[in-house]
């Protein structure tokens, strides 16, 4: 193809371009099930336009999908959310946002090759829509740390209540986030970051 010299070559914008310091990326997966907030996590702490592919629900999606407590979401996410944050000048973590609907699963299978790590958002309204996915990852042998994201109208409970109900071992970090906010969806993801440290064989 001829270029004329006219012609105008565009690459990534200047704030989507990775740092010349970065020497490491790590994967990260953000998992949950439908509408606990994991769109809105990777979009909160994104250091780049994070990538969605959010599409309007429509009726195919009834009786099909399950959106009790959840009724006023009108968009789901059909494939991954995509972000970016560098937690040092040499240390980036890459972002993947699962969806959340079981009938989007099988997505699962790309999206967590080469994970190091997993962070889960549950929403206390629907906590049994957490159980499903806490066993996936277990299945797989993925680590993982449990965010209790916060909504205005979720019911309050006990973090050691709450540990119990998910029948989580001691040993998986759990705790309270709000995934609205930057500050405390980069603590989760630190916290993850902590936990992989201890789980090295230097520190087991």
């Amino acid at each position: 193809m001829d270029f004329k010299s006219s012609d105008t070559i565009t690459g990534p914008r200047s704030e989507d371009v990775l740092p010349d310091t970065a020497t490491a990326a790590v994967k990260i997966v953000i998992v949950g099930g439908f509408g606990v907030g994991k769109t809105t996590m990777v979009g909160s702490v994104s250091e780049i336009r994070p990538l969605t592919t959010e599409e309007t629900m429509t009726q195919a999606g009834v009786g099909v999908d399950d959106n009790r407590g959840v009724e006023s979401k009108t968009a789901t996410t059909v494939a991954m959310d995509f972000g970016r944050i560098s937690i040092t000048d040499q240390l980036v973590l890459y972002l993947f946002g699962t969806p959340g609907q079981e009938r989007f699963w099988f997505l699962w299978n790309g999206l967590f090759e080469g994970a190091l790590g997993a962070v889960v958002l549950v929403d206390t309204r629907r906590l049994e829509v957490s159980f499903d996915v806490i066993g996936r990852l277990e299945e797989r042998g993925v680590p993982f740390v449990v965010a209790i994201n916060s909504f205005p109208e979720a019911p309050r409970h006990n973090l050691d209540d709450l540990r119990r109900a998910l029948d989580l071992p001691e040993y998986v970090p759990l705790f309270d986030c709000n995934a609205r906010y930057r500050e405390s969806s980069r603590d989760a993801l630190m916290t993850l970051m902590r936990h992989l440290h201890e789980m090295t064989p230097a520190h087991a």
